[in-house]
Parts: C-alpha cells; structure tokens; sequence
C-alpha cells in the first residue's frame, strides 16, 4: 500500500469511537446504557489495531503468515484540563485519533512489507497526515460548495444566503462521500482492509458477549457491524455540518458580503473550513449521546445509518484476518482480559527497539 492510498484510507478512517468516549471520562456509552469495556479500534495494512485505555496494540500478518505484536503507547497531544471539557474535546480527539491511527498504518505497512524492505520514513507519517486532512477538506467542503456554485448559476440551487443552497451543498456532500468509500472499495488492498475491519468488529463483539474462550470460529459467529464504530462520528459530522452551515454563512453575510463573486465564496469556504473545529466538538458530543440513549426505538434510529455505512466498510474475513484480530485484543486487554482468548503462536515485537527485535515468542 503506497502513500497516496494510506491517505486516501485515512481520510474517512480514523475517527473517534466509543473506545475515546471510554477513555475520557466513565465507561457509560455503549448502546443501551450497559458498561462500556473502552476498547475499540481501527483496521490497517493486513492487521488491526486496538486501543485500550492509555495503550494501543498492533497486529500485523507478515508475507511468511506470521503474526507480529507491539503494543505501544496511545500518543496524547493535548494534557490540559480544558482540552478535555464538553464541548472542547471533539476537535482534540479527533487530531489524537487521526494521529495514532495514521501511526499504526504507516507502521502496519512496515511491518508487512519487512520482507521487502520497505521501512516507512518520519516524513512519510507527516505526508500522510497531510495529504489525508487535505483530501479530506477538498472533498468534502471545496468540491461541494463549488459545485453548488454551478447549480446556482444552472438556477437549480438559490443563492449562498439562503437555505436551498446549503440543502444543496448538504446533499453533494453526502454523495461525495458515499461515492468516495463505493470508489475506493474498488482497490484491492482497501478491500482487504475492510475485511480486516469486519475482523476486528467480530472480535471485540465475542468477547464483549462473553465467549469463554474467544476463538476465530466463535467470533466468526457475530456480525461484522459494530455500533460504536468511529464511521458513524463521520456521519454526524456531516449532518451537523449542513445545520451549522445553513445557520452562519446567511448570517455572516447579513455582516459582511463582498460583491466580488470570488472573494465572497472564498471567504464563505475559509469560514467553512474554520467551522471544522466545533463541527467536530458537536458531533463527538452528539456520538456519544447518542450512545447513552436507552429507548430502543430511538437509539437505532440514531445509530441505523452508521451501521448502514457500514455495510461499505467491512467485509465477511476469513479465519486468518479473526486470528489476526484475536492477536490484537489479547495484546490490547493483556492482564485485564476476563475471558481467556485463543490465538495461534505470535511474536511480539519491542517497540522501543524498533520491528526487527523480536521480544519474544507468545
């Protein structure tokens, strides 16, 4: 997997989940209301990743079929109290699991290409991180607004300071980004990467039901959609997008409207980008609300198109990618697990001294 299709990946991928709602404060925000284990995670290159707590686990399936380990650290960026209050900690959440699902990528790639030689630079992460962001605002906040422009010139759409427009430009982006994920299915290493996603649902779901022990056959047993998926955080983030769009850009005009066509949309498209920041606070809020809701009823009406998109984002796995997920839970949980978890044989790696150490045989 080169560059450009890790952050093609990364642009829709990492995003926050009920593991981040765990960690931050209680463990209260699984659907209906029942305990939360905190543990969550994110497909990569030929493996998974799982966060727990303050700590994540990597597994990788090598070219030779051996499974390698690390666990490492979950990066922090921000340590201050009022990076973690309501209302404030979507956007830094969001930066922190970009960050660190972009790191086990990039390391997952590493790890499976070892044989070939392949080692992933520091440049490289920060590239990506980028190019991932970039695309990301593109398509999903450029490209649309600008194609609304067309329909307004077509007379299909009104104009910026009215509602139709951001109906519009609301619509676009949601076919932008269900074209993006049909587009991109079509790659065969992202398709790959959606069977591991699948994996890693089904794996953290026996295990969440109590399967004593948890094996690939059991797991294999449960649904490759999960409702705490990070993938519905995207879909609040659009809904919300289109609200907050539709109530200040009319009303920024009402203060300032430049006559020049260009410079009124180019600063309406900076204000957007700007608006990033508490789209994302209120979105995380609104995940995990969502999460806390006991009414049945209610609750899937709210987490239903997340589990829709999923559909698009996962794949039946086989065997092999449920033990790989098995590997990167065992290492997550570590003395905390309360069920015991049969994987094959693995090595795990030392992190601090980088992939080629191997630590010991498991």
């Amino acid at each position: 997997m080169g560059l450009f299709q890790r952050a093609l990946l990364s642009t829709v991928w990492a995003a926050p989940s009920d593991q981040d709602c765990g960690h931050l404060e209680s463990r209260d925000c699984v659907p209906g209301g029942q305990e939360s284990l905190a543990v969550g995670g994110q497909a990569v290159m030929e493996g998974i990743m799982i966060r727990n707590g303050d700590s994540l686990a990597l597994a990788v399936r090598k070219p030779d079929k051996q499974i390698v380990a690390v666990t490492r650290p979950w990066s922090t960026l921000f340590t201050t109290p009022l990076a973690r209050k309501p209302w404030i900690r979507g956007f830094p959440v969001l930066l922190e699991t970009m960050i660190n699902g972009i790191k086990a990528l990039n390391l997952s790639v590493e790890l499976a290409a070892e044989a070939e030689g392949e080692p992933i630079k520091p440049w490289q992460l920060a590239l990506t991180l980028v190019v991932a962001i970039g695309l990301a605002l593109l398509l999903f906040v450029v490209i649309p607004h600008v194609l609304t422009i067309g329909l307004n010139a077509l007379s299909i759409s009104g104009g910026v300071e009215g509602l139709s427009f951001h109906l519009w430009d609301g619509l676009l982006k949601f076919v932008m980004f269900i074209g993006y994920i049909a587009a991109i299915s079509f790659m065969p290493d992202i398709r790959r990467v959606f069977q591991y996603h699948g994996a890693e649902h089904k794996s953290i779901a026996a295990y969440e039901q109590g399967e004593n022990p948890v094996t690939p056959a059991s797991a294999a047993g449960y649904s490759r959609l999960h409702p705490r998926c990070g993938t519905t955080f995207l879909l609040f983030v659009l809904s919300i997008s289109i609200m907050l769009h539709a109530l200040t850009v009319p009303l920024l005009m009402l203060f300032w409207a430049p006559e020049n066509a260009v410079i009124k949309h180019g600063a309406i498209i900076a204000f957007k980008l700007a608006l990033m920041v508490p789209i994302s606070a209120l979105a995380y809020e609104a995940i995990r609300s969502a999460a806390k809701i006991k009414n049945p009823l209610i609750g899937s009406i709210l987490r239903g198109p997340g589990l829709l998109l999923q559909l698009m984002t996962t794949r039946e796995p086989d065997e092999e990618q449920l033990e790989v997920g098995l590997v990167a839970l065992r290492e997550a949980l570590g003395n905390s697990a309360t069920a015991e978890i049969a994987t094959p044989a693995y090595e795990r790696l030392d992190p601090s001294a980088g992939p080629a150490l191997r630590q010991e045989q498991v």
